[in-house]
């Protein structure tokens, strides 16, 4: 049988495959971004620097500067955020170590319920310890029917006292969820040690467990210091009288002024303050974590 030879030009080639570059991968994500988010926020601070009076420049923040309202609202906002932050801390370790550490009936629910916690609107505790403490509420219901005297004694729901409180109650489970997982990767073996060695409960929390919970105290509690800047319901549904924040002075001067160039300027100082603060917990974590490592 003869054989056919082919010519080497007709023998088709493998076509090279075709790479899609990596960067064009980014460009969804990241015009999404840009539309949902940065154009809105860009819209913001372009109509923060635009006056009604025309042109361009800083004269709106000048005179918002000015205001005693605004210095009211900027420092009730950073006294309650550190508050609440600061209580938030101190509840959910002090929680924490009780659910990780202290066998009792129910731990294990209780630390599933702090997942489901977690998903509740602010304003749906804020109407619960209204329910309890408020004028005609649970604790007033109970001394009235106790004493016989009206009105209760409970009435501090609509004082900064109450903001504070309601934001530590909702709050403090963003500090537990990061702790309890950070004490489930703790190794027992060095409570024990500490423990045969003599080491009492404070003096084993304070050498052996809290140098291990600080990278999760300081996300959760940077977590609820942003959060609580920028908290709206809370001090909304309280109906706390002289308790003005940045979010509220935000929707008074928008919805009930009508001054949209002043609440751009409040907005944008709010979100500086939010911005200043992640750089700041950034810059601390890093030099925990690198003193960490030298450490080991």
């Amino acid at each position: 049988m003869a054989s056919v030879d082919l010519p080497l030009a007709q023998v088709a080639a493998p076509s090279p495959s075709r790479r899609i570059p990596a960067w064009t991968l980014a460009l969804p994500p990241v015009a999404a971004l840009g539309i949902v988010f940065l154009h809105p926020l860009a819209l913001v601070l372009w109509q923060s620097v635009s006056p009604d009076g025309g042109g361009h420049g800083l004269s709106a923040y000048a005179e918002v500067f000015a205001q005693a309202a605004f210095r009211d609202a900027l420092r009730n906002t950073v006294l309650i955020a550190a508050g609440a932050t600061v209580g938030a801390l101190l509840l959910g370790f002090a929680l924490a170590l009780v659910i990780a550490f202290v066998p009792f009936p129910g731990g294990k629910a209780i630390g599933r319920f702090v997942d489901v916690f977690l998903s509740f609107p602010s304003f749906l505790i804020t109407l619960a310890l209204l329910f309890v403490y408020g004028t005609a509420g649970m604790a007033n219901g109970v001394w009235t029917g106790v004493t016989g005297t009206a009105p209760g004694p409970f009435d501090f729901l609509h004082t900064p006292w109450g903001v504070l409180l309601a934001e530590i109650t909702y709050f403090t489970p963003f500090v537990m969820r990061p702790l309890l997982g950070a004490f489930s990767q703790l190794d027992t073996a060095q409570l024990d040690v500490a423990a045969s060695l003599g080491a009492r409960a404070p003096r084993i929390v304070r050498q052996v467990i809290l140098p291990e919970a600080l990278p999760a105290l300081a996300a959760g509690g940077s977590l609820v210091l942003v959060m609580c800047l920028n908290e709206f319901g809370i001090v909304l549904f309280t109906g706390a009288k002289g308790v003005t924040t940045l979010p509220v002075l935000v929707h008074g001067k928008a919805i009930l002024e009508g001054d949209w160039t002043g609440a751009c300027v409040v907005a944008v100082v709010n979100v500086a303050l939010s911005l200043a603060l992640y750089g700041l917990y950034r810059t601390l974590t890093t030099r925990m974590e690198g003193a960490r490592r030298a450490r080991a």
